[in-house]
């Protein structure tokens, strides 16, 4: 595949893509030998994708939008500027034929005032500027069985005046095609605003190695923060652990409840949260506990960091990091208070960028 084929000349969004696999994976891990130095003794080599998995793996985005006075174009906005990129060479088949569908067909923006084009999986959002309900006539019998045909199983509205600001708010969601939920390649059940990893088969073995690392068994207990839509979850849960775990997003936590029936389930951030988290570290007794972590980009809070080393203090602890610099300040903090880091495994869930993903291993001292 050529490696420029759809690419807008000024998007910066795959930094990578004029490198080759090898010398992307060479980047990557001497970027992390820098960043993570105090263990780089423990540095495991990056976990990558094979040569079909670079490309056309981007089935969760946010895409931009403007009207240009014929038709909505959908991409990256720089400054005041959206940058279209309607065939991305990264973005999957399902992305790229959404836009193919619905850019020439909805209402130009003095009628339908579309920001965003919001897709996990086969649930996409059109996100909207606007205090009252948008007009539907737009959508047709025939879009409707396009969308499906092309795997879009849920197509929602969301409207509000914050739109610019913040994405999503909390209420004015619409269903107005399709199911609610649909279910990932591991059976997996999620929503429209759910966060997802890209390239299963490499987020499976990042959890089948925190997994093997925290080894639960009946009777244990396992904290899981930032748990999202229960994919975790259910993996302690089939170990026999007893489990807690904690997300942000209304969405993703009712579908952890579906996903690991019987989890205590904490909707939130960590931190505000620790009060609860407290009372069910307290009520354990007898086992083991362990922490699974898998943060945003802006790391543990310091609050969280103290509960889990200064009371929860959990037999073994696996992070799985998107934020090199963040983890490096958690990692000091967890070293400097009881803890040791024993492996620290590098995943590549976003090839053709800079980004890069990984997992630590630590154990209590």
């Amino acid at each position: 595949m050529n490696l420029h084929e759809g690419c807008e000349p000024r998007c910066r969004g795959c930094a990578h893509r004029h490198l080759d696999a090898a010398a992307s994976a060479v980047q990557k891990r001497d970027w992390l030998a820098r960043a993570l130095a105090p263990w780089v003794d423990r540095l495991a080599e990056l976990r990558a994708p094979v040569e079909h998995e670079r490309w056309r793996y981007r089935d969760k985005v946010c895409l931009a939008t403007a009207w240009d006075g014929a038709r909505w174009q959908f991409g990256l906005r720089v400054r005041d500027e959206i940058l279209p990129i309607p065939a991305c060479p990264v973005h999957s088949q399902r992305v790229n034929a959404a836009i193919a569908l619905l850019a020439p067909v909805l209402p130009p923006a003095e009628v339908f005032p579309l920001h965003y084009h919001v897709q996990s999986g086969a649930q996409l959002t059109l996100v909207l500027k606007s205090r009252t309900v948008p007009p539907l006539d737009w959508l047709s019998p025939a879009l409707r069985e396009a969308l499906q045909a092309i795997g879009i199983e849920g197509l929602w509205l969301h409207w509000h005046g914050g739109v610019g600001r913040r994405v999503f708010a909390k209420n004015t969601w619409r269903l107005v095609s399709g199911e609610p939920h649909s279910y990932d390649v591991d059976g997996v059940r999620y929503g429209p605003a759910a966060f997802q990893q890209l390239i299963p088969r490499l987020h499976r073995m990042a959890i089948d190695e925190a997994e093997a690392w925290l080894a639960p068994r009946t009777g244990d207990a396992v904290a899981d923060l930032y748990c999202g839509a229960g994919n975790t979850l259910r993996r302690w849960q089939a170990r026999g652990a007893v489990c807690v775990g904690v997300e942000t997003e209304g969405g993703a936590l009712a579908c952890a409840a579906y996903n690991a029936p019987g989890a205590t389930l904490l909707r939130g951030t960590c931190e505000t949260r620790l009060p609860q988290l407290r009372a069910w570290g307290a009520a354990r007794s007898g086992g083991e506990t362990f922490v699974y972590a898998n943060p945003p980009r802006t790391g543990m809070e310091s609050a969280v960091l103290a509960w889990i080393t200064g009371e929860l203090r959990p037999r073994r602890l696996a992070y799985l990091a998107c934020s090199t610099g963040t983890l490096r300040r958690d990692l000091t903090v967890l070293e400097a208070t009881g803890f040791k880091v024993v492996r620290v495994a590098p995943y590549d869930f976003f090839p053709q960028t800079h980004h890069v993903e990984t997992l630590v291993l630590l154990e209590r001292v």
